[in-house]
């Protein structure tokens, strides 16, 4: 029992980061009404490490990391730039079409790199179970970090993620945060993908912000209780997957999808929750 508990509590401490860094930046996103652009983006990183390992470069190695935030970076910037620009097509189309391009690109490069359809395969569904105290480390610093610009930053990344298409100051310094955001933002992906996998992030970034949304519009208490219920999903979705030797990031996925339905229908029937009412009012 001991031993198993010691085995499990790396992935179960990287999904306490995940979820809680996601169901931050998921608020944002769910405000904004762009929902997919982080499966997009997810997809841009996979597709930036395939081109990294065509280069020479060793999985999860530095180097193969700068190559998917470069990508990511060219991507998020033309959100950033484009944000208050007249446009003819949805943000939304705009996204769809980077996710099919960033998969398809990838499934091509996939037939030049050896097992290339098991790596695609990793990186859809990821592999969270086994990662070491290291990547932890890792992810507890650069989140930190990131958690520190946004503390300083986050009453104007809120005004613009609640303006829709008004602007809450000048052009120029709406743009300048934008570029901030989705910078820190492109940063939590590539070191969140490796990791938990496209599915798995894109979940932990909107399934548990639609939970708490159900229930509350305050950002701070939707965030709480986005970490709290990601939290839960994760550690049940881990310790299934664990004893049913399934994939860990499906098990996750389901689950929390299956959360999403059942609060929802609980709001539907019986009203908001006492206990959350008393919280958050």
């Amino acid at each position: 029992m001991l031993e198993n508990i010691i085995f499990l509590l790396p992935p179960i401490t990287a999904c306490v980061l995940l979820a809680g860094i996601l169901g931050y930046f998921g608020n944002h996103i769910l405000t904004r009404g762009i929902i997919f652009i982080d499966i997009a983006l997810a997809q841009i990183v996979a597709l930036g490490t395939m081109i990294g390992l065509l280069l020479g470069f060793a999985e999860e190695s530095i180097s193969i990391q700068l190559v998917s935030l470069v990508f990511t970076l060219v991507i998020v910037s033309m959100f950033a730039l484009t944000k208050f620009e007249k446009q003819r097509i949805p943000q939304e189309a705009i996204i769809g079409i980077i996710y099919g391009l960033g998969l398809g690109l990838a499934m091509s490069l996939a037939e030049h790199i050896p097992r290339g359809s098991n790596f695609i395969a990793k990186t859809i569904t990821g592999n969270v179970l086994w990662v070491t105290w290291s990547n932890v480390l890792w992810c507890f610093v650069i989140f930190s970090v990131i958690g520190v610009i946004h503390i300083f930053s986050g009453k104007y990344f809120i005004q613009i993620s609640s303006s829709k298409d008004s602007l809450p100051f000048s052009i120029g310094k709406v743009r300048l945060f934008e570029l901030l955001f989705y910078f820190t933002f492109s940063i939590v992906i590539v070191k969140a993908v490796p990791i938990g996998g496209v599915f798995l992030v894109f979940t932990l970034l909107i399934a548990p912000t639609s939970i708490a949304t159900i229930f509350t519009q305050r950002w701070i208490w939707r965030f709480i209780w986005s970490w709290i219920i990601g939290i839960i999903g994760s550690v049940i979705g881990i310790y299934i997957s664990y004893n049913l030797d399934i994939s860990n990031g499906p098990a996750i996925v389901c689950l929390m999808g299956i959360f999403v339905f059942i609060l929802a229908f609980a709001k539907i029937i019986f009203g908001r929750s006492k206990v959350l009412k008393g919280v958050t009012n």
